[in-house]
């Protein structure tokens, strides 16, 4: 969708829509919204839904943030671990190691 074609009243309905959908475990969303309307919200001349926009973008970057650090310290930890965990280690793996962790 080519933006500059599009109403500000229908990027502030789209940029919303993405923004809730990222509360539906979609963090991906938040991401695009970022990079899709940042342009609109910060660098685009003054209009009268900039301010709402901007809004939802900046809170669309916080949301997409926190999930990339909580999963990057997720992953982070299960690397380092997993053998510790045992059982529980092993159940939480796709792939099952063999031999001593």
């Amino acid at each position: 969708m080519n933006l500059e074609r599009v109403s500000n009243e229908e990027k502030l309905q789209l940029c919303r829509k993405y923004y809730l959908g990222g509360f539906l475990l979609l963090p991906f969303l938040w991401l695009v919204n970022v990079v899709w309307f940042f342009r609109e919200a910060f660098l685009a001349p003054p209009f009268g839904e900039q301010p709402r926009i901007k809004a939802y973008v900046l809170r669309s970057a916080l949301g997409a943030g926190l999930w990339g650090l909580g999963l990057g310290v997720w992953v982070g930890l299960f690397q380092t671990r997993r053998g510790q965990w045992g059982a529980l280690g092993d159940a939480l793996s796709f792939t099952q190691p063999m031999g001593e962790p």
